[in-house]
């Protein structure tokens, strides 16, 4: 990407009622773009980290046997209506529209209910089973009040996935793979040593469900932990009798704030029963789909990275989901000379700050977008046929042979 090329620009400052230090960047940096409250734009730098995210979910998940699909946001009544979740009174944070022909449409907070009416067309014999299906789907939900940037808000891309299994056994595998897929998604975003699997409330479905939460000082959430945090509790499971179950004393736990970026859930019979999704099993009875369901909120979790991974200057994106790998910038004529030939065959790597701007404006912008590593060639720097090259995490800077830049 060429700078004088792009329609991105780094602004000097950001809406006044952003209040997270990630959003203040996000939109200075130019990776999104405020609409209006709990609604943002992505623009091409926020899409391409979004997608880097994206790629490695969906490799995680389709290593363990899962499919991608893609369900529609717009949603008919009827199978909500099934499981008395249509209701505002039930469910308050619907968006809902009116046909022009009559009838009422919404838009989808979550998908178990058009998901598990869909299975009843697939799903018939125990031989058709299990079914592991996700899709990355932008939900929609109508919160009372959106906050902290991209991290809670009435629009986002979420990846939800949901598991139909003949039996709780066979259940109880897959989910065990999903909790060690999603550690690996974790670690590969970079929020691995900061991120815990958290025993959370299961509702009336199971004891516990598991959250994936990120300690932020900013993050809604209280959990609390013990010493060496093999043990990670949600505040709302904080009760005398979860406490004797793990044989631990209030005492022993410490706490602090934190981001929900995952969670996964077993759902037993909720939507399955209502919505009549059954099978015809070895010796012909008919038996009820067990399923769960496993969401990462993918846009919540580039503003919990922005949020985790920045300084006073910006940003500072983990190599496996930075938009690009390199910021090139060329001074004086022979450096940008050289800089273009660098850049031609990397694109994809890239962004060539080829604008008519001094070097500190440069710099500062190399800072602000966050890009693991600046490569600045100069005609200095070329009297020994080396580039100048700065990691951004670490703020280190060596010197290093032009031909060997990218080995």
């Amino acid at each position: 990407m060429k700078r004088t090329h792009s329609c991105d620009k780094t602004l000097r400052s950001a809406p006044k009622d952003e209040t997270a230090r990630s959003a203040e960047y996000l939109i200075r940096a130019g990776y999104v773009h405020k609409e209006m409250a709990g609604v943002y734009d992505f623009l091409p730098l926020g899409l391409r980290t979004l997608e880097n995210i994206k790629t490695i979910i969906r490799e995680e998940l389709n290593a363990i046997g899962c499919e991608e699909l893609q369900l529609t946001a717009l949603q008919r009544p009827e199978p909500w209506q099934k499981s008395d979740r249509w209701s505002d009174q039930e469910v308050d944070i619907w968006f809902k529209t009116e046909l022009s022909s009559g009838g009422e449409l919404g838009l989808a907070p979550t998908h178990e209910e058009p998901i598990t009416d869909l299975m009843k067309t697939y799903i018939q014999s125990y031989k058709d089973l299990p079914v592991y299906a996700y899709q990355f789907q932008t939900k929609f939900r109508n919160e009372l009040r959106a906050k902290s940037g991209i991290m809670r808000t009435r629009e986002f891309l979420m990846k939800d996935l949901y598991s139909f299994s003949a039996d709780e056994k066979s259940h109880d595998d897959f989910y065990h793979k999903v909790e060690d897929a999603y550690k690996r998604i974790y670690e590969r975003v970079g929020l691995g040593d900061c991120t815990y699997q958290t025993f959370a409330s299961g509702g009336i479905f199971s004891k516990f469900s598991h959250e994936f939460q990120t300690i932020i000082p900013v993050g809604e959430d209280t959990i609390y932990y013990n010493k060496d945090k093999s043990i990670v509790l949600n505040e709302e499971v904080l009760l005398p009798e979860v406490l004797d179950e793990f044989h631990i004393t209030r005492d022993e736990l410490e706490s602090t704030r934190a981001a929900e970026v995952g969670n996964i859930f077993t759902l037993r019979y909720k939507y399955s029963e209502p919505l009549d999704l059954k099978f015809s099993d070895k010796d012909n009875t008919e038996k009820t789909v067990f399923m769960g369901c496993y969401g990462i909120g993918v846009s919540r979790v580039m503003g919990v990275i922005a949020e985790k991974f920045a300084d006073e200057k910006g940003l500072i994106w983990p190599e496996n989901i930075a938009p690009y790998k390199y910021y090139l910038v060329g001074i004086g004529e022979n450096g940008i000379k050289t800089a273009e030939k660098l850049y031609k065959g990397h694109e994809d790597e890239i962004i060539f700050d080829d604008r008519n701007a001094r070097p500190g404006e440069k710099f500062a912008d190399a800072e602000l977008l966050g890009i693991p590593y600046r490569i600045v060639v100069s005609d200095k720097t070329l009297a020994e046929n080396k580039a100048e090259f700065t990691n951004r995490a670490t703020g280190e800077t060596k010197l290093i042979d032009i031909d060997k830049i990218f080995k």
